[in-house]
């Protein structure tokens, strides 16, 4: 069996799929040109098929190539989290405030939160753990809380065992490659031909998916054409025209505005969703946790 892919190979192909160009993605990693089009002729090696159509106006992926960039955006999404989750292992052990979040409010919202919890109590220490809003909820749940102080789910379903206090709102859209054929429509796209399409979709567990699913049941069940574990393998997909994706305005809001996404319409749906904090029920929340939970609230 032939060793797997070197990770920065694949990060920059999927930045050449992201940018457009093996320039633009050498020059986002720090690369000479020369090396990124070396690395990237090794990668099709490895591979055993072509991934790039090179072109003088840049360079744009094969059918194949797709395909290889929507399964490297999911493991280097899981890489990262890997790393994130050792790191968070070993700062929870004497991290004074042990928060879990969701993937959509730890990239987009947490940071804001924690800053202003740091203007605050400018000497706590906190330990995060990024997972799925389901995985969230269970690690609230474990011995009562006695591993997380807090948690953040985005889902619009709530664990039982759990007491919730609502932190935020948020936007479930329908995004496209510019090359996809609705982002070129003038009507807005239907709830049924939305529930009959294909999508890049979230995993099971995630909030993001229940979100979704709840809300197609009625019209079809969700028959994904990819499922992926984290909004960046999903958004990664988008951008290579896997096909369409549904996410958190939060997650695309640089991609909509660089013009890597387009954003389509929906005539009949509500993809609005609620954010909550939640702790185990019955549990008063005090130290750092209370005051974190006050300052994003106030």
């Amino acid at each position: 069996m032939p060793a797997p892919p070197d990770l920065e190979s694949l990060r920059l192909l999927v930045s050449v799929a992201e940018l457009g160009s093996v320039g633009r993605a050498a020059r986002a990693m720090g690369i000479a040109q020369p090396s990124a089009t070396k690395r990237l002729a090794a990668l099709e090696r490895r591979a055993g098929f072509p991934l790039l159509v090179r072109t003088p106006a840049g360079s744009t992926l094969t059918t194949d190539g797709k395909l290889v960039v929507a399964w490297a955006s999911a493991l280097l999404a899981a890489t990262d989290e890997f790393q994130t989750s050792l790191t968070a292992l070993r700062t929870n052990r004497a991290a004074a405030l042990r928060i879990a979040a969701s993937m959509t409010i730890a990239e987009a919202l947490l940071p804001r939160w924690l800053s202003d919890l740091r203007r605050v109590e400018p000497d706590v220490h906190v330990g995060l753990t990024v997972t799925n809003s389901s995985a969230v909820a269970r690690l609230v749940l474990a011995s009562a809380g006695s591993d997380v102080d807090l948690g953040f789910v985005e889902g619009p379903g709530l664990t039982e065992g759990l007491a919730s206090r609502t932190v935020g709102a948020d936007q479930l859209i329908v995004v496209v490659s510019p090359a996809h054929p609705w982002a070129r429509r003038r009507r807005p796209l239907g709830a049924a031909e939305l529930a009959a399409t294909p999508l890049v979709v979230r995993e099971a567990g995630s909030g993001t998916r229940e979100t979704l699913d709840r809300l197609l049941v009625r019209f079809a069940p969700v028959d994904p054409q990819l499922e992926l574990g984290s909004n960046a393998a999903v958004r990664g997909a988008a951008v290579a025209g896997i096909a369409p994706a549904v996410l958190s305005r939060h997650a695309v809001g640089a991609d909509l505005a660089s013009g890597a996404l387009v954003e389509v319409a929906v005539a009949d749906l509500r993809l609005d969703r609620r954010l909550r904090a939640v702790w185990p029920k019955g549990r008063k929340l005090t130290g750092p946790a209370a005051t974190l939970l006050k300052v994003i609230t106030s």
